[in-house]
């Protein structure tokens, strides 16, 4: 395998674990939100639930871009090592 071939499986790879952190942060939100959604219903809780809901994408947000942030840097590690390796050609 070359490094050309190893670098495009790198990049395939690591968009995929982008793309499924995107899906499942949007999933999660939504199915976290469902209850708060419900108690926002109620005229006394609405303001808070819509605060509790606020933080909790927030801090759901934050453990994705986490997520995504390491698969770049886990990217960018692989682009070093795969930079020091000697190319070799496709028999």
């Amino acid at each position: 395998m070359t490094t050309e071939n190893i670098k495009n499986l790198k990049d395939f790879v690591q968009n995929a674990i982008d793309k499924g952190a995107n899906s499942v942060e949007d999933i999660h939100k939504k199915i976290a939100g469902l209850p708060l959604d419900f108690i926002a219903k109620i005229e006394p809780l609405h303001e808070q639930a819509e605060q509790v809901k606020e933080l909790q994408e927030n801090t759901i947000g934050s453990i994705y871009e986490t997520i995504r942030l390491v698969n770049e840097k886990g990217g960018q590690y692989a682009e070093e090592l795969l930079s020091k390796r000697p190319e070799k050609t496709e028999s």
